[in-house]
Parts: structure tokens; C-alpha cells; sequence
């Protein structure tokens, strides 16, 4: 029904909708009722028009016949997601006009009276997951129309899912939700950061906070003990499938806690997740592996458990080799790894460049290899191995035919970290050959542990910190600052679910003299920064802070895992693309002279002026 307003304009009184798309059955025959919704399919039996309704919930068929009042003059506006809202009686569909793969597939609505509430235009892209091989950018730019997508609808109510079992878990732990503020001040040692001109105190900026890590710790100095907030954070850095420049983490902070009261918090919070969600069960308590096992075993801090081919050290068998790479290498301190990637024997050429360009963007010169076909090995290498070091390699690889093995000469953490991309690729060839499966649903929870607290900065020729300066060393190693940084292990402990790194966290310093040292002393910070950037917080240790600690978690990375999908761009609403822009609002935009002026900033590129 429309009712005039004036000026030609008809506007419509909405009918009250009685049920969702998703709701009717064949108990309901005979039923009045009203639906509301977007038409998703028209189909034309001789006049007769079978609408599929489509809302948030399901679908429903809606029968339109020309020749009851009222109807006729509507049907040229029955266009594809058109919006419009329909009355009429539930009957039961007869014989194979079921649709048993329908939830309201039983049963049709025939439509006694119809409002054309909106009429569409023609969509630039089908909505439906024919959808996913259009260009991203064309759904970016109408992403109000991706959303429409029950697969997308799907994904933002999993978040949904996902964000309140969070909060009825962290509820249930005695937590305090405590909101943080979005404009921090800049504290360069991390990440790049957004910044944010002051008009009110010129020359002065604000910055986006990259966590809420200082406040959070000053919270547990205000007694709040338990701490938890769904935060937004942003960092300034190249992006990719698992990166954008804001996002979400779950932020958690706790007093009197040590490391083993927050694996059993977060096991325990992965478990509610996981099982409201999905409907999985997890097994817990959760596998831990040390940082130098997970790169000596994996060549990767976040290794995925799924699967094996894990690197061995082949120091015992080239210790002497007349193979000068190798023996070279071992006589200065240096590693030699292996694994063999069981079947791949196969390989390709290209394949086989692939696997080398990988190993020298990681830091190799090459990528040495030894193939096992019909019983023999085939290698440029093979000829500088002795029979002793042949049968001690085949015994260390158990190699067989069909096998190929890959090696890697250099430093330590570099042999590793070659080896570590080089199985990562070797594992999807053999994924692609049929020849591995790695299970999208088997869920491998792994607690890295016992990081090294520093690294050396060769271009800064100082120490770093490998987590953040906050992290505290483990106890029996503190003594070590003073003489051997490098060798202090940190109280970190990041979790890994099948390669991906979900959060990481740490037990912090919280003795003032303590956090003061490993700034001045061991990182090198002038004092004057120190005062500038910490000095609030080394001044709030001195009032009794308690023993603390705490953990973050990327709830957008999470949700991709849950949904398995492959991006995390597909788990946010209005995500931002590879050049950091949201293309659908021409994000970001210019400003003007005018709001440039009263921030008392210029721009290097010139604006646009006002219009």
C-alpha cells in the first residue's frame, strides 16, 4: 500500500513481518503470515511468478499470481534484490516440488497482497559464491552488496559467535571489560604508527595505539587484577593477507598470575571458543615446545603440527666430508640441516626453482638437493660424499626411492630458518600431488615458549627486544643481562593453531630497577628517552605493582580459522585493501587548506581545495 506525501512522492506503509525467511514448515499450513526481505531468484511459469525471499536467516518461496487484486500492476517491479515485503497463506508443496535441500523447502507462500519497498538496479556481480572469482577490488567498492552474500552474512554472525563466547568466558573468570584510550602518545620502538595532529596543542601528536600494552599495565598497578578489552589497534606497516592497518586483538592482563595459570586461562578460553562456534571439541592441555626446538624441529616459531618432514642436523655426518660447503661450514660454528620431503622425487624444474628462489630470499645462495630414483641418488653433490656418509645420511633421513632431500649450509637460525619456508612450500607441492593431507579441521594447538628476551641489531649495534621491553626475563637468567644479553630467555609464550601465530604474551617486569636496567643498560635508551616515553610507568612501579601478566590474540585471525578462509580482509566488514585504502568511501581522503591550517601542519603533496 502507498500513501502520497506530496511533490509526487509515494511513500509505503510497511506490513509487519511475522516471520523470518528461515521459520515456516508444513505444520504451518494455512497460516497468515508476512515476510519481508531482498528477492533472490524470479522464475516465470506461465505467469505464475515463484519469487525466492531471501533475508538473513534463509529463504522462502513466494508464489505470485497475476489474477489475484492487486498483484498485476507490482510485476514489472519484481527485479532481483529488489526489497519488498509479502502477505498471504503458507500451503504445503506438493510431490517433487519439495526442495529437501531447502530448511523451508516443504511449504510456499502464495501472496495475497505485496509492497514494493525499494526496486534494485541490476547487481555488478552475482551474489552468490560465484562471487569469490570476481575481482576484490569491484566487491570492495560495493562491499554493502558483497555483505549480502550468505556466505559473507555467515562469516560476520561466526565473529559475532566468536566475540560472545569471549565475553561469557571472560565473565565467567572474574574479568573487568576496561575500554582504553584510541589517542596514546608515540613510542617509536615498535611498529610504524598512525599519527594524529593536535589542533589544540600545536605540534603535537597523538598516536594510534599499536596495543593497549601501557595502559593495560597500569591498570594492574590500579588493582583491577583482571583485565580484558575486544581492542582496536593499528599499525602503520606493509599489508597482506594476514595484516591490515587497524584490527582487532583481545587484549588480557592479570595480577599474581604466573606462566602456568595462563596456558590453563587460555586453554580453557580456546575451548568455549572453539566449541561454540564450530561445534568443536579441542583437546587440551595444549602441546609446548621451546623457541630453539620449534626452529631446530620446524625452521618456524608458529610450526604447523599437522604434518612431519621436520628438519634433522647433519653436524655427525659431514663433521669431516671432503664436501668443503658443508665441512666448511661446520668448522665455523655454522649448521647443516636436512629433511626429506617423502615422494616429491617428481618435482618439476619450475618446482624446483621455486623451492631455490625461496631459499635465497631467506638468506641461501643456493638449494643443494639429493633425489632417490630407482635406487639410485641423483645430485650434483653426491659425488663428494664418501659410502660412510651416504649410509649415516640414509640412516639419520631413511630415504627411499621417490624421495627427494632438501639441505641448507650457514649459521644456525639461518639453516633453520631456509629449510623452515623450504618444507612449507615442499608441503603444498606434495598437498597439491595428492601425496600429503594437511586437515582444514583438525585444530593443533602449540605453546611456543622461552623466546630469547634479546637480539642483537647489527645496523643499530645494540641490543633489541625480541617480544617488547616490558617481557620479563626468566628468573634464573636475569643474572645474564650484565654479561651475555643473548642468552637471557624471556617468560613469552606465543600460541600457534596450524602454522598461524593467534596472539603472544608474556609475564611483565614489574620491580622498577628492574624494567629501568633493561632500558638504560641493556637496550641502550638514553635516559632522557626513557623519562620522555616511560617515566609514568617506572614512577606507578614505585607504588606497589603486583607481579603481572598478559597475552593478546588477533580475534580477526582467529575468525579466518574458524571460517577457513584464506584472508583476513574476508572476516571484516569494511576491510582495507593491499594499498591500505577502503575503496568503497575513497579512503583516505585529502584535506583541506583550511583543516591543514587549524592543525598547524602542511602537506607535502598538494590538497584539494574545498568545493
Amino acid at each position: 500500500m502507498l500513501v502520497s506525501k506530496g511533490q509526487g512522492v509515494l511513500i509505503p506503509i510497511l506490513m509487519k513481518r511475522t516471520h523470518h525467511c528461515s521459520e515456516l514448515r508444513a505444520t504451518d499450513q494455512g497460516s497468515s503470515v508476512t515476510l519481508s526481505g531482498w528477492i533472490d531468484s524470479v522464475r516465470d511459469h506461465g505467469g505464475i511468478l515463484f519469487v525466492d525471499l531471501r533475508d538473513r536467516e534463509g529463504r522462502t518461496q513466494i508464489v505470485l499470481d497475476p489474477t489475484n487484486d492487486g498483484l498485476e500492476a507490482q510485476f514489472c517491479s519484481i527485479k532481483p534484490e529488489s526489497v519488498i515485503s509479502v502477505s498471504g497463506k503458507v500451503e504445503k508443496r506438493l510431490g517433487k516440488t519439495a526442495n529437501a535441500k531447502l530448511a523451508t523447502g516443504e511449504i510456499e507462500v502464495h501472496a495475497v497482497e505485496l509492497e514494493i519497498l525499494n526496486v534494485s538496479k541490476t547487481p555488478p556481480f552475482p551474489l552468490d559464491d560465484s562471487a569469490d572469482k570476481v575481482s576484490e577490488d569491484l566487491r570492495m567498492s560495493h562491499r554493502y552488496l558483497d555483505l549480502r552474500r550468505a556466505s559473507n552474512t555467515r562469516i560476520l554472525r561466526m565473529r559475532h559467535k566468536a566475540s560472545k563466547a569471549i565475553r561469557d568466558y571472560m565473565d565467567k573468570q572474574a574479568f573487568v571489560e576496561v575500554e582504553t584510550p584510541m589517542l596514546f602518545k608515540s613510542t617509536p620502538e615498535g611498529a610504524r604508527e598512525f599519527l594524529v595532529p593536535s589542533r589544540m596543542n600545536p605540534g603535537a601528536f597523538y598516536a594510534l595505539p599499536q596495543s593497549p600494552q601501557q595502559y593495560k599495565q597500569m591498570l594492574m598497578v590500579s588493582g583491577i587484577e583482571r583485565y580484558y578489552q575486544l581492542a582496536r589497534c593499528f599499525r602503520d606497516e606493509d599489508l597482506r593477507a594476514d595484516r591490515q592497518p587497524e584490527f582487532t586483538q583481545l587484549d588480557i592482563e592479570l595480577s599474581f598470575i604466573d606462566r602456568e595459570d595462563m596456558y590453563a586461562l587460555i586453554e580453557g578460553l580456546m575451548k568455549q571458543v572453539w566449541k561454540d562456534v564450530i561445534g568443536a571439541d579441542i583437546q587440551t592441555p595444549f602441546l609446548r615446545m621451546s623457541y630453539f626446538d620449534a626452529m631446530n624441529r620446524f625452521g618456524v616459531d608458529k610450526p604447523d603440527m599437522r604434518f612431519g618432514m621436520e628438519l634433522k642436523d647433519c653436524a655427525e655426518v659431514f663433521q669431516k666430508s671432503s664436501f668443503k660447503v658443508f665441512s666448511s661450514t661446520l668448522e665455523s660454528g655454522g649448521s647443516v640441516k636436512a629433511f626429506n620431503a617423502k615422494s616429491l622425487a617428481d618435482i618439476t624444474q619450475g618446482e624446483l626453482r621455486s623451492l631455490e628462489d625461496s631459499a635465497k630470499a631467506h638468506g641461501a645462495k643456493g638449494l643443494a638437493f639429493i633425489k632417490c630414483e630407482a635406487g639410485e641418488w641423483k645430485s650434483p653433490i653426491v659425488k663428494f660424499f664418501s659410502d660412510q656418509e651416504k649410509n649415516e645420511l640414509n640412516k639419520l633421513l631413511e630415504i627411499e626411492d621417490g624421495d627427494i632431500v632438501f639441505f641448507a649450509a650457514s649459521e644456525w637460525e639461518r639453516a633453520c630458518t631456509i629449510l623452515g619456508r623450504v618444507r612449507l612450500d615442499a608441503a603444498q607441492l606434495l598437498v597439491k600431488r595428492s601425496k600429503l593431507t594437511i586437515n582444514p579441521n583438525e585444530y593443533k594447538f602449540l605453546w611456543v615458549i622461552e623466546f630469547p628476551l634479546m637480539l642483537f641489531d647489527t645496523e643499530q649495534n645494540r641490543f633489541v627486544s625480541s617480544h617488547h621491553p616490558f617481557t620479563a626475563p626468566v628468573v634464573e637468567d636475569i643474572a645474564l643481562l650484565d654479561s651475555d644479553p643473548k642468552a637471557v630467555r624471556g617468560q613469552h609464550y606465543d600460541l600457534v593453531l596450524n602454522g598461524v601465530e593467534l596472539g603472544g604474551g608474556s609475564i611483565r617486569i614489574h620491580q622498577p630497577a628492574l624494567q629501568k636496567k633493561v632500558f638504560e643498560d641493556v637496550l641502550k635508551i638514553p635516559k632522557d628517552i626513557v623519562e620522555s616515553r616511560f617515566g609514568y610507568m617506572l614512577k606507578a612501579f614505585e607504588y606497589g605493582a603486583p607481579p603481572h601478566g598478559g597475552i593478546a590474540f588477533g580475534l580477526d585471525r582467529m575468525v579466518t580459522i574458524l571460517t577457513q578462509r584464506s584472508s583476513i580482509r574476508d572476516v571484516i566488514a569494511f576491510p582495507k585493501n593491499q594499498k591500505g585504502q577502503e575503496i568503497m568511501t575513497s579512503s583516505p581522503g585529502f584535506a583541506t587548506e583550511k583543516q591543514l591550517k587549524d592543525l598547524h601542519i602542511k602537506a607535502v603533496q598538494p590538497v584539494k581545495e574545498e568545493k
